[in-house]
């Protein structure tokens, strides 16, 4: 296609099957090699590079198997840069395999240990989306694909466009992190608007901040109930007045302070 250049695609004989050892270690390990030669071709290439991102599902033998090994190869060329990963976990609702949650469990320990940042994504949550909010009827990957996209953009507009405020992974990595092992990201998106329907909608940070913390736009389905958040932060795009989005975050913290843990002030962002 046009987003990636052909000479940096690389290729195996033969699949994982859906087994995370045969991705991380025989079929994976072959051809790891080859494929950290064009990262690092792109990298030299790059003016400043901050940091990786790779988004990669968790269920099948490749993308957890293989998707973690090279996690761990640019880890160890790289130490000094940001890795992120966008990972789209199992779910028993919308599952191809029985061994999913042994793929994404022995995924998850490297995870933990090798990367910076990681963005959890469900596609029952993705699913639910898109049935119940954008009211399509039949959801098809790249219409997930694209929902997916919206926050990889989001996340990355700061290094992309100048701004009022200079924030960069690092930043988001250090405010959003208490401890070290506690890098699984939780997110929402809005708008959630249908491609067909983005022109004719007018939108106000009120009711953006409304819909992020409602609960219906996360993308993992988890029960916020549940449970205490830890730390947030909120990313704008657009021309948007920093004081208007001052006061809603400050609605919100006063709003959801029952919803936070004490012992981290501040704690939105």
């Amino acid at each position: 296609g046009k987003a990636f250049k052909p000479d940096n695609f690389v290729f195996g004989n033969s699949g994982a099957g859906n087994n995370w050892a045969k991705g991380h270690y025989t079929e994976g390990a072959e051809i790891v090699e080859q494929a950290i030669d064009v990262v690092r071709k792109e990298a030299e290439g790059s003016g400043h590079v901050q940091g990786f991102q790779i988004a990669h599902s968790l269920g099948g033998g490749t993308g957890s198997g293989l998707g973690t090994l090279l996690l761990l190869k640019i880890r160890d060329a790289y130490p000094d840069r940001l890795t992120k990963t966008y990972s789209i976990y199992p779910s028993p609702k919308v599952s191809d395999t029985v061994v999913e949650p042994y793929n994404a469990i022995l995924a998850t320990h490297q995870l933990l240990e090798n990367a910076d940042q990681v963005y959890c994504i469900d596609n029952e949550a993705l699913y639910s989306i898109v049935t119940n909010l954008l009211k399509e009827d039949a959801p098809t990957f790249s219409f997930m694909n694209y929902l997916i996209s919206q926050v990889q953009m989001g996340v990355t507009a700061s290094l992309r466009f100048s701004g009022q405020l200079n924030g960069d992974l690092r930043k988001l990595g250090v405010n959003l992190i208490p401890f070290p092992r506690l890098h699984f990201f939780n997110i929402a998106q809005a708008p959630l608007l249908s491609p067909k329907n983005g022109g004719y909608t007018k939108l106000f940070i009120q009711e953006l901040t409304k819909q992020v913390w409602s609960g219906k736009q996360f993308y993992s389905n988890v029960p916020i109930e549940d449970g205490k958040f830890l730390t947030a932060s909120m990313h704008y795009r657009g021309e948007i007045s920093t004081q208007e989005t001052d006061e809603n975050l400050e609605k919100v913290q006063a709003s959801k302070a029952e919803d936070f843990v004490e012992w981290i002030p501040n704690n939105i962002k």
